[in-house]
């Protein structure tokens, strides 16, 4: 097990085990990262695609968890191709994968060419100003690199036209093109009963087969689960590899990969009447005793968890049981109820489960009121980062302050 550089010190005279408590001490909370879970989830998701191949999806900071851990990992498991927003995420995918082929989701700007040059990674293209800007690069320097192109089939968001995608097919017939992937990007691949589903596999699937030899990419994490016809030659897990259950119509055929914990810093008891938090929204039924848990909402923990007196909150584990949030949560801070654990199950000092125990990051995006992908790339840098399995013996790189990206 390995974390960050910054937080382990090395050397000493103390245990390992005891040298990590130590380093922790600064933090109010431990992100724990599986790799393992990780690589079994891109194995699961191989499988479920074949023969197509299966690339990863790490951009966000690899959803929280980390671009160079996590990319190192599956570099090593055997991924071979992933897919960042950014040109910095690339450079940090590049460093711990090598030999793999990066893509660059938000494509490519005037004077950025050096950049994909020098990091040996491919603009994705949705924009025929971009692809001509591209171009001069390309002819300007002599770069070879490859490009995909990203074809909006119902998005709306980036990507050519159906009709401006089929003003380059001339192109692609004329050879020597230096395009290496065509994708497009399902609007709704989660429901699959959606039509916009089957209307998005015709108009993606035509345009495809006139892109002679240029390999294909539709779905991402949930697309894969639409069926064969959805996988082409390429799938992009993204959100699954990560834990986030990709057919929410179904059980989460993923495994777990993220653990949250924080540190109680407080025990206190209150009467019966008596409020909890900002604005006396939570008032106490009963004589409660509370735990005081040192996350918050500026550690991406969101205020919409809260509880007050007409609705219940999330519910955070403490000595194995499930305890409910009393009260708003506030920026740094939350209040527990644990008036029902055994007297000293809990104590100052001790750790809450907030992921984690069965409580998953499904669940907690449920009372936040968002989606799985918005709780991963929220949790902040002060939690300490530790990571277990996969290429665990190599240190995490600190994590880049990145905007969540949009969702695979």
């Amino acid at each position: 097990m390995a974390s960050d550089p910054k937080i382990i010190p090395q050397g000493g005279v103390l245990s390992p085990e005891a040298n990590q408590a130590a380093a922790l001490a600064p933090y109010g909370g431990v992100l724990t990262v599986d790799l393992d879970a990780i690589v079994a989830n891109w194995r699961k998701l191989e499988k479920t695609a074949v023969p197509a191949e299966c690339g990863a999806v790490i951009k966000a900071n690899a959803y929280g968890c980390g671009i160079a851990p996590v990319a190192g990992a599956l570099a090593k498991a055997g991924c071979k191709t992933f897919f960042v927003a950014t040109l910095e995420e690339a450079r940090l995918a590049r460093a711990a994968a090598p030999s793999a082929a990066i893509y660059v989701l938000n494509g490519y700007f005037q004077n950025t060419g050096d950049y994909y040059a020098k990091n040996d990674c491919k603009p994705v293209i949705g924009d025929l100003n971009e692809l001509a800007e591209w171009d001069v690069f390309c002819r300007r320097t002599g770069w070879s690199g490859g490009a995909a192109i990203h074809i909006d089939t119902g998005m709306n968001r980036l990507g050519l036209t159906i009709a401006e995608a089929q003003a380059i097919i001339p192109r692609i017939h004329a050879g020597d093109h230096g395009i290496t992937l065509l994708v497009s990007h399902l609007v709704a691949a989660e429901l699959l009963n959606n039509p916009v589903n089957a209307r998005q596999l015709a108009a993606f699937r035509q345009i495809a087969s006139e892109f002679t030899g240029v390999p294909a990419s539709l779905s991402n994490s949930s697309g894969i689960y639409l069926g064969a016809s959805f996988q082409f030659d390429l799938v992009r897990a993204g959100a699954a590899l990560y834990g986030v259950n990709p057919t929410p119509e179904a059980d989460n055929p993923m495994q777990p990969v993220v653990e949250l914990k924080a540190r109680i810093i407080q025990i206190r008891n209150i009467d019966r009447g008596e409020t909890v938090g900002y604005g006396g929204t939570w008032t106490a039924r009963r004589p409660t005793r509370l735990a005081i848990i040192a996350t918050g909402y500026a550690d991406g923990y969101f205020r919409a968890a809260s509880a007050n007196d007409g609705t219940r909150g999330a519910e955070v584990v403490i000595a194995g049981k499930r305890c409910p949030i009393a009260g708003r949560i506030s920026m740094d801070l939350m209040a527990v109820d644990i008036t029902d654990l055994p007297p000293n199950a809990a104590r100052r000092g001790h750790m809450a489960t907030l992921i984690g125990e069965g409580i998953t990051v499904d669940e907690l995006a449920h009372h936040f009121g968002t989606i799985a992908y918005e709780v991963l790339t929220s949790l902040g840098p002060r939690f300490a980062r530790i990571y277990k399995g996969g290429n665990a013996e190599t240190p995490a790189e600190p994590a880049p302050a990145v905007a969540p990206a949009p969702s695979d």
